[in-house]
């Protein structure tokens, strides 16, 4: 294998069992512990195995056209052979003749495609080439775009000029201006028409889809990463690499992105898309009163998205370096990035992106035959029950109502029949959904306090019928959200109505406004409606707030309830106000969505720095979504860290030979947090550097925190190590890090009788996942008990029933039994790897319980901290041991 070092005799091994699955075509679970060099294993296997797949692709492709050329020249041979009676029968039972004619058609039709993908290639190889190569190119591209921008603005001067002139009156104005506001004639899939010039334009860009490696990651900056990496590899120079993000992410609108939720982003994107399809028949509408000019996207160009693709497909980039290309070449980044999916050979994206078949199609991503690699997979079960489910609260179901109906009333008479058919149905949906809250959707959310608190589940057939919608077809209400754009067209009439402060320009606006806020006033005063016309927050990625219609969290909640009855349960959750009460789809099987994945893949390839314990993949994912288990394997390697630059210690017992046992009715006695204060004041003074002490939630972390505070204990502690607190706000993450690690920093250069500082952290939080304490950031991890979940979460409870139900027992435990368990060990384990990150790195981990030493626990620890761990039953032989290393990790139990 190619490689940019000598690697590691683990990522020898890894990149040979890698490219072993994907030849054999196998679903594969990949552990690699972070700082093993996971990232170039995949690159370098992964890339290693397509090259040698592309060559062998190409030999047959010669081989077969050889054969077809020396069946030209033997034709002569073949005819002079004497054929059969006319009557002779074949294998099959059809004559000979026709058999063999159906073999030839075959064979010629096969060398025919050969053909034509030769020509395909070779001509997008020479165009790429010639852009590589000619420089020239791209000046005249970029000199032509400087000539139509030149062109577009004196074509706005003369609009502006002739429209001085003509004096068009301003309300009639505001009047075509509203029209963006209504919603156009829909038709349903029966009488759908073909929109003219738009399949022709999505035709001539489309291309036949090599075979490729779709390269999956949880965030935006693990992918930026990723890509990073493929540059620096031997094969940064001559692989197809794109990179596909959100709208969010690779927009170069500025109007559009100003917008900030992803959803109000999208929605924008595609109804500027429309406009541009739709100018052209308005403009050659005759007789009709002239219509004003609906907002076109300028980057979305056809001739500058190609350009961008073959830009992208020359040179690998990463989605910063893709939007500052878009932003040069005036194209958009999101579909020109899309345009280059077929002739990639590695796509990088989201697994979001992936793993959500609607935005998998909208992408244009075919999996048929292809390769997926998930990397960070380890929360890959939680991440498609998340994309999969859906909540909307009482709130947003009675603020939906109020302006969808008031965005009914007041453009009743210019609304088509089928829209207003289905906006009544979409009205009668949120009046029963409110209804099975127990509220009045005429009433205010905030007011009305409900009778019967708790929280009920509820199989999806069962809530269709009792909320008696059961007779309304919500795959046709779904389609008509999705392909109308009526969230969309609302939140602009909310926009626009909303808030009469900001949209008055002119005397007569104002009168109309004035007019329209007291007609939406009339109609909400008659109704008994509540009086805010605005939506609830709606929070950006920028932690910005956006006014937004409710309407499309609502959508991804009907779409939720289109699953299958078995797949998925709907939840109650009553609380004191219909306002403050909620319905939730929670997804029980998350399988049924991944199976469509591993059908079509050729290979997939699941991986992660801690997979432990992989039992959850093996049967939760593949063995429900219909997977042989012999098309599963299975590869986990060890750390590069040498055995002694590690210390894992199960602790079973305090100082005061208090019993470690962190259950929840033991976890709050003071005797408890006493002695976990004990043991953290003994190894804050043996302990240089850095100590994260991770907690089961923020809950107890806050109450050892004050009950410390109290008995004087955290005073003592601030004497060794300066105390620091995981914040809750993820925008604060980053400064007490910073802190963090200036503290360790000074204290080490400093010297005296402050050592470093102590982070009190929690498991599952900000700092558990995607944080690196390397080196003297985390000498020592500490684990106080052990995070089980909260078996008393109605969602847990109804899916540890459902596995109950559905999976076979294992080693005579139930499959719940073992999900909590596993559930808490994964957790556990992503806690504890953030100490180790390379090879000369060196940590202690302390698991503070002694239920981390019953086999079924121990075994689910990672292979290469188990093989290290010390159970220690007394303080005092596990205190001996840390002060013979200048670090420990402790792992107490």
């Amino acid at each position: 294998f190619p490689f940019p070092y000598t690697p590691y005799l683990i990522q020898e091994r890894f990149m040979a069992a890698l490219y072993s699955a994907l030849e054999a075509g196998r679903v594969g679970i990949f552990e690699s512990p972070t700082g093993t060099g996971k990232s170039l294993s995949l690159i370098c296997g992964a890339l290693s195995w397509l090259r040698d797949f592309e060559e062998k692709k190409q030999q047959e492709e010669a081989r077969l056209l050889a054969l077809e050329d020396s069946g030209r020249e033997g034709k002569q041979q073949l005819t002079s052979v004497e054929p059969r009676p006319p009557d002779s029968k074949g294998t099959a039972g059809e004559p000979d003749w026709v058999t063999a004619f159906v073999q030839k058609k075959e064979e010629r039709d096969m060398v025919d495609k050969l053909k034509e993908e030769q020509i395909r290639r070779k001509k997008r190889e020479d165009r790429l080439e010639k852009i590589r190569h000619n420089v020239q190119l791209k000046y005249a591209a970029k000199r032509k775009r400087s000539e139509d921008d030149e062109t577009k603005h004196l074509l706005q001067l003369s609009k502006e000029v002739l429209s001085e002139g003509a004096g068009v009156d301003f309300l009639e104005q505001l009047d075509h201006n509203e029209d963006e506001l209504i919603l156009a004639e829909y038709e349903s899939d029966e009488e759908k028409k073909v929109v003219p010039g738009l399949e022709e334009d999505d035709d001539d860009l489309e291309e036949e889809h090599v075979t490729k490696i779709y390269y999956c990651s949880r965030t935006h900056s693990q992918l930026s990463q990723f890509v990073r990496e493929v540059q620096k590899s031997p094969f940064g120079k001559d692989t197809r690499l794109v990179s596909l993000g959100s709208r969010q992410n690779l927009c170069v609108n500025e109007e559009v992105r100003s917008l900030g939720a992803l959803q109000l982003i999208n929605d924008r994107c595609m109804e500027m898309q429309k406009n541009k399809h739709e100018k052209k028949s308005d403009e050659e509408m005759e007789g009709k009163k002239r219509r004003v000019s609906r907002t076109i996207c300028p980057f979305y160009s056809y001739e500058q998205m190609q350009f961008l693709r073959d830009e992208v497909l020359v040179e690998v980039k990463d989605i910063e370096q893709l939007v500052a290309l878009g932003k040069e070449t005036k194209a958009c980044p999101y579909y020109g990035s899309r345009y280059a999916i077929p002739a990639a050979q590695l796509v990088v994206l989201p697994y979001q992106m992936l793993l959500h078949e609607p935005t998998r199609s909208a992408a244009g991503i075919k999996l048929k035959d292809q390769v997926v690699i998930i990397d960070e997979a380890h929360n890959l079960i939680d991440t498609i029950t998340c994309i999969h489910s859906a909540e909307v609260s009482g709130s947003q179901l009675c603020c939906a109502h109020s302006q969808l109906w008031q965005y009914m009333e007041r453009y009743r008479k210019r609304l088509k029949a089928k829209n207003l058919m289905y906006i009544k149905q979409i009205l009668y949906l949120l009046e029963r959904f409110v209804a099975m809250l127990g509220g009045n959707v005429n009433q205010n959310p905030g007011c009305q306090a409900v009778s019967q608190t708790g929280t009920v589940l509820k199989s999806i057939n069962d809530f269709l019928f009792q909320s008696q919608i059961d007779n309304i077809n919500l795959f046709k209400v779904q389609r008509y959200c999705e392909k109308s754009l009526i969230s969309r067209k609302l939140f602009g009439f909310m926009e626009r109505y909303g808030d009469p402060a900001t949209a008055v320009k002119t005397n007569r606006e104002t009168q109309k406004l004035a007019g329209l806020q007291n007609f939406l006033l009339t109609l909400q005063q008659g109704s008994d409606k509540d009086g805010s016309l605005q939506g609830p927050p709606v929070e950006a990625e920028n932690d910005q707030l956006r006014t937004a219609s409710p309407l499309m969290q609502i959508e991804g909640f009907l779409s939720a309830l289109t699953n299958a009855n078995q797949d998925g349960r709907v939840i109650l959750n009553r609380q004191g106000t219909v306002g403050q009460s909620s319905l939730k789809f929670l997804l029980l099987n998350p399988a049924v969505h991944f199976a469509k994945v591993v059908e079509e893949c050729r290979a997939v390839i699941i991986a992660g720095g801690t997979m432990q314990p992989v039992a959850d993949f093996r049967e939760q994912l593949l063995s429900c979504a219909g997977v042989d288990p012999a098309r599963v394997v299975e590869f986990s390697c060890g750390h590069v860290i040498p055995p002694e630059n590690i210390l894992p210690i199960i602790l079973c017992s305090g100082p005061s030979n208090q019993q470690l046992e962190f259950t929840y009715q033991t976890r709050d006695l003071p005797q408890m947090m006493d002695e976990t204060g004990r043991i953290l004041c003994n190894l804050c003074n043996v302990v240089p550097g850095g100590v994260v002490c991770f907690f089961p939630s923020y809950e107890y972390e806050k109450q050892v925190y004050a009950h410390w505070e109290k008995t004087g204990l955290l005073t003592r502690l601030a004497t060794k190590k300066k105390i620091f607190q995981e914040p809750k706000k993820a925008n604060q993450v980053e400064q007490v890090l910073m802190e963090y690690a200036k503290c360790i920093k000074r204290c080490s250069q400093a010297g005296g009788q402050m050592t470093g500082a102590l982070l009190l952290s929690v498991v599952g939080g900000k700092m558990s996942e995607g944080i690196n304490f390397s080196d003297d950031l985390g000498r020592c991890v500490i684990m106080v008990g052990m995070p089980y979940p909260n078996i008393k979460s109605p969602e847990l409870q109804e899916k540890m029933t459902w596995l109950d139900k559905t999976m076979p027992r294992a080693a005579g435990q139930a499959p719940s039994r073992v999900l909590i368990e596993n559930l808490c060990m994964k957790a556990v384990n992503q806690s504890i790897g953030r100490a180790i990150r390379h090879q000369k790195d060196f940590a202690s981990i302390l698991l503070l319980d002694h239920r981390y030493a019953r086999p079924a626990i121990f075994n689910k620890l990672p292979q290469w901290i188990r093989e290290r761990t010390q159970v220690k039953p007394a303080f005092g032989s596990a205190f001996a041991e840390l002060r013979k290393v200048r670090a420990c990790i402790l792992i107490t139990a």
